[in-house]
């Protein structure tokens, strides 16, 4: 592994809070990603009463060579009571905002769509205040899948891009860039009114002109949030860091990409898809829809 610049390391965060948050994980057997892929803000993210909660996991069925997450071919049955269990963390934490991800579960009929209607629909049942941002997986391309979460009405539609097309044999085999442009683009035409987002992981390498090239695709798909982070190998079994990007080229990322339209950019080597997702709660007072 490369040696990490000084940039790159995380104040200890306040473990009184995270470990209260933890120990409610634990009673009510949840994950979040937070914990499985590794975070460095799980600190920060934790004590602003934010969490990203892992559905349907913690085995993927897909083997990306970047990613922590675990992998089977035959992952477990669904909780029928994981959508109230996470509803009751989510009352129990009291979280202004709560992010709710998948493992991909290419094995069932609607890549799980039907679990993240469920979950939604608990949360808002006894916590109504909450804003609820879903960061999903592409569904294989299943539109109909796609509408059925949409039909559920989160705030936020998340689904990340992850790297530049030239990289994607390389670091999602099984993904398809053309794909999950398709999936920002159908959530806009299904629901106009939605806040669309993505994220780019960078250091992997790509050149400035792919990563321009990426984020101006996004915005041809109207997407409105942009994340952009640097990769970080969970272990020497992933994919190798390329380049540890400065800070300062992530603040020109920023620029660029508020130049060129999204809402919200958020951007910087410590940033994760999840990163400082409740300020959408701000960007819907100022972009009402």
């Amino acid at each position: 592994m490369m040696v990490k610049p000084e940039w790159l390391r995380v104040k200890a965060p306040q473990w009184q809070r995270v470990g209260s948050v933890k120990e409610i994980l634990r009673d009510l057997e949840l994950n979040t990603v937070c914990e499985e892929a590794s975070c460095p803000n799980i600190g920060e993210c934790f004590n602003a009463l934010t969490a990203t909660f892992l559905i349907m996991g913690p085995a993927c069925t897909r083997s990306c060579p970047y990613c922590d997450i675990g992998f089977e071919k035959k992952p477990k049955a669904l909780d029928p009571f994981e959508p109230l269990k996470l509803a009751q963390a989510v009352k129990r934490i009291n979280l202004n905002h709560v992010v709710i991800t998948s493992v991909n579960r290419d094995d069932l009929p609607d890549g799980g769509a039907s679990q993240f209607v469920r979950c939604i629909k608990e949360i808002r049942k006894i916590s109504p205040k909450t804003t609820i941002e879903v960061l999903i997986p592409d569904l294989c391309g299943d539109w109909k899948s796609l509408a059925i979460i949409l039909k559920a009405k989160p705030e936020v539609l998340n689904h990340n891009i992850e790297t530049i097309p030239r990289l994607y044999r390389r670091v999602r085999p099984q993904g398809d860039y053309e794909r999950s442009l398709e999936l920002l683009q159908q959530a806009k035409k299904l629901t106009p009114q939605i806040y669309t987002k993505s994220g780019l992981m960078l250091g992997l390498g790509e050149t400035d002109e792919e990563v321009r090239q990426v984020m101006m695709d996004l915005r041809q798909v109207d997407c409105d949030i942009l994340t952009l982070g640097q990769y970080l190998q969970p272990s020497s079994k992933h994919l190798d860091v390329h380049t540890f990007v400065n800070p300062t080229k992530f603040d020109d990322w920023r620029k660029f990409g508020e130049y060129i339209g999204f809402i919200q950019v958020v951007s910087s080597p410590l940033t994760r898809s999840s990163y400082q997702a409740e300020k959408v709660q701000e960007l819907m007072k100022r972009y009402p829809r």
